[in-house]
């Protein structure tokens, strides 16, 4: 797999040497080119930066940032990118591709959305048969740290930063969208708090375990079934649906980034249904919304 990335940056590198030097899509240069690694920090950046950024996507829509590899086109726009935002948590394709994201642009600026973000280990089962390497994956610690509106606000910072950073004539507007977006992201939390306040069943069954930060910032709990999109022995199904009955669950929910077939087959068994939560959806404030919403109605 190494040789294969290794061989397709080569050739990725000299396509944008190709398309930089001729048909390179053109863009407003009086904007700031940022490029994010997953969709829910290009909404941080677009609400911080404001008329001031243009802004792109590594990982596309639906797309998994544990095995996704950038396109030829990507790399040519990451080679005129002033700053790029990364999630820094063992997201596997960044750690795979940082070192030559740098030497094909030498003056690109690394946001780490992370810093600052009390990470939370990993929380494995029973239902889990550990391997060497599983635990490879995102070593110790839940890569997902941006499902919760706490720590959204340490993101806002860090990204405010690296924006002034890199275009320090317009830190005054970053901080003043940075502060409203803070004031928004403190409102939604005590929102969502609200709203769960009365649930009195606090688990739900996710099939890929993305909701741990969420689960701990509203005092639920997460049952997760899979690990990084393994397949589960039969023996690994049967104790997530004991588990399932034991705690009167009857959703299991599922990331549009993952198949889904024995989510399905898990649901058919406990007599319930799979509903889909996205963890990696670009609106970020509607799809804690759109999450809570649904947990709710779940654990109801």
């Amino acid at each position: 797999m190494k040789s294969i990335v290794h061989s397709s940056v080569l050739a990725y590198t000299l396509l944008g040497l190709l398309f930089l030097s001729g048909c390179v899509h053109q863009t407003d240069t009086t904007q700031l080119q940022v490029v994010c690694s997953i969709e829910p920090l290009s909404y941080f950046v677009k609400r911080i930066g404001g008329s001031h950024v243009a802004v792109s996507v590594m990982v596309p829509p639906g797309g998994n940032p544990h095995s996704y590899e950038p396109s030829p086109r990507q790399m040519v726009r990451l080679g005129s990118a002033a700053l790029f935002i990364k999630a820094g948590s063992g997201v596997e394709f960044e750690l795979d591709w940082m070192q030559r994201f740098l030497s094909l642009n030498s003056t690109l600026k690394v946001c780490n959305a992370v810093e600052g973000v009390r990470l939370i280990p990993v929380k494995k089962d029973d239902s889990h048969e550990t391997s060497q390497e599983e635990s490879h994956h995102h070593g110790r610690y839940d890569p997902h740290y941006w499902l919760s509106p706490s720590n959204g606000i340490i993101i806002a910072d860090n990204v405010e930063h690296a924006l002034s950073s890199a275009d320090p004539l317009h830190k005054n507007d970053y901080r003043e969208n940075r502060e409203k977006l803070v004031t928004e992201l403190q409102s939604l939390d005590r929102e969502i708090q609200r709203q769960l306040a009365s649930v009195t069943n606090r688990r739900f069954l996710v099939f890929h375990p993305a909701w741990g930060y969420y689960a701990a910032a509203f005092g639920l709990e997460q049952i997760a079934v899979e690990d990084e999109g393994k397949t589960l022995t039969p023996r690994q199904m049967q104790r997530v649906i004991d588990k399932a009955k034991a705690n009167n669950i009857k959703v299991v929910f599922v990331s549009p980034q993952f198949s889904r077939s024995q989510a399905e087959t898990i649901a058919k068994e406990i007599g319930g249904v799979t509903r889909s939560v996205d963890p990696l959806a670009g609106d970020y404030q509607e799809n804690l919304r759109r999450a809570t919403k649904t947990f709710i109605e779940s654990m109801q």
